[in-house]
């Protein structure tokens, strides 16, 4: 970890466990938010009248903003004391739950879970550093690290189930509002509980990094969820990826010349610490992206309430839970391209037999595939942290592993983004194909389409004459189950190619 002051010197060493468990707390809330939407979606989406756009800026505005600011807040915490930001960032967090919760319509819901990820950067880009001069010994601070990379993984794993059951037992906005009391207590307990500690050589904070970072993934983003509703080819498409190209170039330019980077990219002169990145950004760009659409799937395909719905994603959190503790006691036994590239094999096998989804399929074709890559995101969990830390210097430890927890944030928002065009023109085209020929007049078939590329499933049927209503049924769920088949394989592909990447990059014995 990063050399630090501690100003707080001297305060009882029993403190040590409730400074964990109120850094995990927060932790476990703020990555809770990333999947506690997915089975939520579907009654957001008729809620707020919401599209499938709409929908995916509700995990994107979040991801996006825990991206971008993560490493800059870390970077302040390290100059004017780590306490002082993590307490500001639950205050920040507490409030934009709040304002999620009492959002009346999209495009608020959105920016206020844009308010929210800035909080939540602001936790997470404490929490490590926290920890690290909490726990000084070796031996301790590994067990530390190992608790709180079983926390990651247990939030991730949670969400749908926690969500389903706040759903169906007070309505979505109660997913965010459950924020509120927690946050509340944790910000009492942390200001009475936590040391404040700063680096002794803090680095400055490099804004221009973070507005270049911003910027880069901001126009990505933006250019592929409007994709398919502006053309592909339009000026504004075009010039929002062209943008997003120059902006991703000026920022690897600023980071290679800035004496001091947000983004220390001789970082990635490691093999096994680019393998560790890698494998951050690919698990969380398809299994854990690939929820949101489960969720869509679940409850506006199979029909299923929200709670039974989460019920559904079980197996998925269990095996994790089981998986993470049993990879954390092979850390220290088994390199880590093994248990790296490993989990990523898993997650490989479980979303290719997860694609195997048809028409006819009942709910059950998802539970080996769920158990098979809930071990895997298990895995993971357990291990990139404690792997990031082995694949560089201490010193520079803290930016290490911000920049894996950053990965993640990132994977988690491009995958939704490209994995939301996938389902779409997957959908589209499906429908259009199902109902050639069923007499459904073409604009009729268009609309229909258009709707099962957004995630509405059987939902539309309510729509469609008596008439058609049989033939039309068959077709959606043909067309629904199609586009969740080929995102499915689509990320078990770049899961699979990230695994052979990872043992290439990884395999080599570091020389330090």
């Amino acid at each position: 970890m990063t050399t630090t002051t501690s100003v707080t010197a001297g305060r009882p060493r029993t403190r040590r466990g409730w400074t964990l468990a109120i850094v995990c707390t927060a932790i476990f809330m703020l990555l809770l938010d990333v999947t506690v939407v997915a089975v939520a979606l579907g009654d957001m989406q008729q809620s707020l009248d919401a599209s499938l756009a709409d929908l995916q800026w509700v995990v994107d505005a979040y991801a996006l903003s825990l991206a971008c600011l993560l490493l800059t807040s870390a970077t302040i915490g390290d100059r004017i004391g780590r306490r002082r930001v993590f307490l500001a960032g639950m205050v920040v967090f507490t409030v934009g739950s709040l304002a999620c919760a009492l959002a009346g319509n999209a495009l608020a819901l959105d920016l206020t879970r844009a308010l929210q990820g800035i909080g939540g950067a602001m936790l997470f880009g404490t929490a490590i550093p926290i920890i690290g001069d909490t726990f000084r010994e070796p031996k301790a601070r590994a067990a530390a690290v190992g608790v709180f990379g079983a926390t990651l993984g247990a939030a991730t794993a949670i969400g749908p189930l926690v969500g389903g059951l706040l759903v169906d037992a007070a309505g979505w906005r109660w997913i965010f509002l459950v924020n509120v009391p927690v946050g509340v207590i944790a910000l009492i307990a942390g200001a009475r509980i936590l040391p404040e500690s700063r680096a002794e050589h803090p680095r400055r904070a490099d804004w221009p990094g973070t507005t270049l970072l911003t910027i880069t993934l901001l126009t990505l983003l933006l250019g592929l969820i409007r994709g398919h509703a502006d053309g592909w080819t339009s000026a504004p498409i075009l010039a929002l990826f062209v943008g997003s190209a120059i902006a991703c170039i000026a920022f690897l330019v600023c980071e290679v010349r800035t004496a001091e980077p947000m983004l220390d990219l001789a970082l990635f002169r490691s093999r096994s610490y680019a393998g560790v990145s890698l494998a951050a950004l690919a698990v969380s760009a398809t299994v854990i992206a690939s929820t949101t659409y489960l969720g869509l799937y679940f409850v506006n395909t199979f029909a299923y309430e929200p709670f039974d719905a989460g019920l559904r994603f079980l197996a998925f959190t269990v095996a994790s839970f089981v998986a993470a503790p049993l990879a954390a006691r092979l850390v220290d036994r088994v390199r880590a391209v093994w248990t790296v590239s490993g989990g990523l094999l898993l997650v490989t096998i479980g979303m290719a037999w997860m694609a195997q989804v048809d028409g006819s399929s009942e709910w059950t074709v998802f539970v080996p595939g769920f158990i098979i890559a809930g071990s895997g995101a298990g895995v993971l969990s357990a291990c990139l942290t404690q792997a990031a830390l082995d694949a560089v210097e201490p010193a520079r430890a803290g930016m290490a592993t911000g920049v894996v927890s950053t990965m993640r944030q990132v994977g988690v928002a491009a995958g939704v983004a490209v994995l939301g065009v996938l389902f779409y023109n997957s959908g589209v085209d499906a429908t259009s194909d199902a109902l050639a020929g069923s007499g459904v007049p073409a604009d009729s078939a268009r609309e229909l389409g258009e709707a099962v590329g957004s995630g509405a499933g059987v939902s539309v049927l309510d729509q469609v004459p008596a008439a058609y209503r049989d033939g039309v049924a068959t077709a959606v769920r043909d067309a629904s189950a199609t586009a969740m088949s080929d995102i499915l394989w689509w990320g078990a592909i770049a899961a699979g190619i990230a695994m052979v990447l990872v043992v290439a990059l990884m395999s080599r014995r570091p020389s330090r």
